[in-house]
């Protein structure tokens, strides 16, 4: 089966900082959540996906069981500790969790239990509602520093929102993924395993994958340097790492929203590109929606 993208875990260590940031970009940011055993989040949500801005609260990790099991948690925990602000954890979506979970383990990418919970989390008008999940692990030894799993939601009613898709800079969905890699085409058995999808293509460069809803890249640095503009800083030590993601958004109007913000981009054949250093770790880069 196919697994489309559902989120991206943005992990920073100043949430509201991000929350401000990200509402300066024009996106509408939802409100602040907690999970039971300590982290934090703001979610901004597009049409079936979402990006999960995350830290972990004042209070630290406060059960550490439930975070053990829970795996994003610690993982959110950890590569803040290890690397600062950045591109956590990319996460598919699951309609059946559990049958995902026997796939992963069939392609040798698993062998952890699925992992269920439930938080209240709060309409536009101020009331709360039940949403509840349930997560399939992915990992490959070679990527250490990015994080995996698919994700089923119980009360999708409950957590999908017109009003929080409506973004003030226009922006009407969430394009992609980048990983930077120092052997792109190393990373398509895994990404082949999780997603579902076949690669459409896959070299020294780079490889691609289309999803049913969003697309999964790898580059190589010089790849990300010529046809994103920006810099490779992250370093591959620890293998590859979760880069850059893509927002569809009208570009005059996201140029002007970025100079009035005062945040630095750069204008790079037909896309803005914000480096990660200035946006929590996590390179961001506008397209312009096609006619």
């Amino acid at each position: 089966m196919s697994r489309g993208l559902d989120h991206l875990v943005l992990a920073v260590r100043d949430l509201e900082a991000a929350a401000s940031h990200y509402r300066a970009l024009g996106f509408t940011v939802g409100a602040r959540n907690r999970h039971p055993w300590g982290t934090e989040n703001h979610v901004v949500q597009f049409p079936g996906t979402f990006l999960e801005l995350i830290t972990v609260g004042s209070e630290g990790i406060t059960d550490a069981v439930w975070a053990d099991r829970s795996r994003f948690a610690t993982f959110s925990r950890d590569y803040l500790d290890r690397y600062g602000d950045g591109f956590a954890m990319l996460v598919v979506e699951a309609q059946d969790a559990a049958a995902d979970r026997l796939a992963f383990d069939e392609a040798g990418i698993g062998g952890f239990e699925p992992f269920f919970f439930e938080r209240q989390a709060r309409r536009p008008d101020g009331s709360e509602v039940r949403v509840a999940f349930t997560l399939a692990f992915a990992a490959d030894a070679a990527m250490p520093a990015s994080g995996f799993f698919a994700t089923q939601q119980h009360e999708p009613q409950n957590f999908w929102n017109p009003d929080f898709q409506r973004h003030a800079n226009g922006a009407v969905k969430l394009g992609g993924i980048v990983m930077l890699a120092a052997e792109p085409a190393a990373t398509v058995p895994f990404f082949e395993a999780f997603t579902g999808s076949r690669a459409v293509c896959a070299s020294a460069r780079n490889m691609a994958i289309v999803t049913p809803r969003g697309t999964v890249e790898a580059m190589s640095p010089d790849c990300y340097r010529d046809v994103l503009g920006l810099e490779p800083t992250l370093s591959l030590a620890d293998g590859p790492r979760l880069a850059a993601f893509k927002v569809t958004a009208p570009l005059d109007g996201m140029a002007a929203r970025l100079d009035q913000a005062g945040i630095p981009f750069v204008r790079h054949r037909k896309h803005l590109a914000v480096a990660a250093a200035d946006n929590f770790g996590t390179a961001l880069i506008f397209e312009e929606p096609r006619a």
